[in-house]
């Protein structure tokens, strides 16, 4: 079945709100507004069109860094698989579009921003050391000591 991948700019309409699946995955769910400009040759400038709306869905570690780095009003790029569903609500069709993210950081040709990376621990370094004098001793904390 063949996915259809879709790449988004736009602004960010709504606080991304975090939650977990009750499997314990983490997810976060924005929407995303974006407006077509087009140029005016009458008025000499740029103005606005239509604006569609998209219901954005970051799962995992991109949903758990979406709510630490996005606000609304910013402006992002978003690439994911497009899920399109219609509906009747009320006796009214409705028609929604959602993106399953795999890919959104903010559009810098509107401004700037600033990359941290995080680091994950290794499980090698978590995993419990021997007991020193026969008592038990707690796992070594590998980010407290690579990070001093």
């Amino acid at each position: 079945m063949s996915e259809t991948l879709v790449t988004v700019v736009g602004n960010v309409a709504t606080r991304p709100e975090f939650k977990k699946t009750p499997t314990g995955v983490p997810v976060a769910r924005f929407r995303l507004a974006a407006t077509a400009r087009r140029w005016d040759r009458e008025r000499g400038g740029w103005t606005d069109g239509h604006t569609s709306f998209y219901t954005v869905w970051a799962w995992r570690a991109l949903g758990e860094h979406v709510v630490a780095s996005v606000g609304v009003g910013e402006p992002l790029v978003v690439q994911g698989r497009l899920r399109v569903r219609e509906e009747e609500r009320d006796g009214q069709r409705w028609i929604s579009a959602d993106i399953d993210a795999v890919a959104a950081g903010h559009d810098l040709t509107r401004g700037t921003s600033a990359f941290r990376r995080v680091v994950l621990p290794r499980p090698e370094l978590t995993a419990p050391q021997p007991a020193v004098g026969g008592a038990e001793s707690a796992p070594a904390d590998p980010v407290g000591a690579l990070s001093g």
